[in-house]
């Protein structure tokens, strides 16, 4: 009994020890001004992570942490991502409500969430 008890807190221990603190800098050099201002490349990025289109490396990256992100309030980001998503958050509530609409009702339809982002960040204009 004594050695089930402690494979099993080893099997924890080593799950906590993989699991990453910070999400991948890989992409953290990512122009989101570029991005924002090319309507094009902006919707290319909307379908993938609301999985409508193809998408990208960073773009499966992205989506693939949005909830979590949304959740935690950013909690495992690099500070580049933390203003990246604020830079981004602001513009799609000041700019472009549809997408905003629709990345909500697909990540956070209980509105639970973004109600924090959209109160802080629609004061804030671009």
């Amino acid at each position: 009994m004594k050695s089930i008890i402690v494979l099993c807190f080893l099997a924890l221990l080593a799950f906590a020890a993989a699991r990453p603190d910070k999400y991948t800098d890989r992409f953290d050099k990512v122009n989101i001004d570029e991005i924002l201002s090319n309507r094009r490349l902006l919707s290319a990025y909307i379908s993938c992570v609301l999985e409508k289109g193809k998408c990208t490396n960073d773009g499966r990256e992205l989506k693939s942490h949005i909830k979590e992100a949304l959740e935690n309030q950013c909690e495992k980001c690099t500070e580049v991502q933390r203003k990246g998503t604020r830079t981004v958050i602001r513009h799609l509530i000041n700019n472009e409500q549809s997408y905003w609409d629709q990345l909500v009702a697909k990540y956070d339809p209980k509105r639970k969430y973004v109600a924090k982002y959209e109160n802080e960040l629609k004061a804030i204009k671009a």
